[in-house]
C-alpha cells in the first residue's frame, strides 16, 4: 500500500503568548516568521516558522471557546498536534473513517496559507492530535508561503 502521508507539514505548540513564543524561538534559534495569520473560524493566531521543509507553528487562541484556548486551560503549554502533507486530504481522510477511525472534522476544510485541512481524533492515532494538510499547488511548487502576508 502507498502511504497517504508525503511529509511532516509542521509541529503545533499552543503558547498562551505568541510574540513571546517567536521572540523565544528568534534569540535562541535565529527563526524567523514566514506566515502569520490569523484563523477566525478555528479563534487562533499562528506564526509559523520554517524548518527545512516544514514548520513550527505557533498557536494562540483569539477568543476564549477557540479549541487552543480550551487545550491551554486544561493542559497549558506544549505541543498540540502534528499536521502531516498529503496529496489529498478528502482521500487520507475517507482512509481513516474507512478503516474504523475517529475524525473530528468529517469533511475537510479550509485551513491556513490556503490549504486544506481535516483533524483525526486523538483516541485513533496513540494520544496524537493529527492535522491532514492538503498545501495548495502554489506552495507545492515552491512558492513561498508568506506570499503577500
Amino acid at each position: 500500500m502507498e502511504s497517504l502521508l508525503s511529509e511532516i507539514d509542521h509541529v503545533a505548540i499552543a503558547v498562551n503568548d505568541l510574540d513571546a513564543a517567536i521572540a523565544w524561538y528568534r534569540d535562541v534559534f535565529g527563526a524567523t516568521v514566514e506566515h502569520r495569520e490569523v484563523v477566525e473560524s478555528d479563534g487562533v493566531a499562528e506564526a509559523l516558522l520554517r524548518v527545512a521543509d516544514s514548520y513550527i507553528q505557533l498557536l494562540t487562541p483569539t477568543r476564549e471557546d477557540s479549541p487552543i484556548a480550551k487545550y491551554l486551560e486544561k493542559r497549558g503549554e506544549g505541543l498540540h498536534h502534528v499536521g502531516y502533507r498529503v496529496a489529498n486530504c478528502a482521500e487520507a481522510l475517507a482512509a481513516v473513517k474507512a478503516s474504523g477511525g475517529r475524525v473530528i472534522d468529517e469533511a475537510p476544510r479550509p485551513g491556513s496559507r490556503g490549504t486544506t485541512v481535516a483533524f483525526v481524533h486523538p483516541k485513533t492515532s496513540f494520544g496524537t492530535l493529527i492535522e491532514l494538510v492538503e498545501v495548495p499547488e502554489w506552495e507545492n511548487n515552491n512558492v513561498p508561503a508568506s506570499r503577500g502576508s
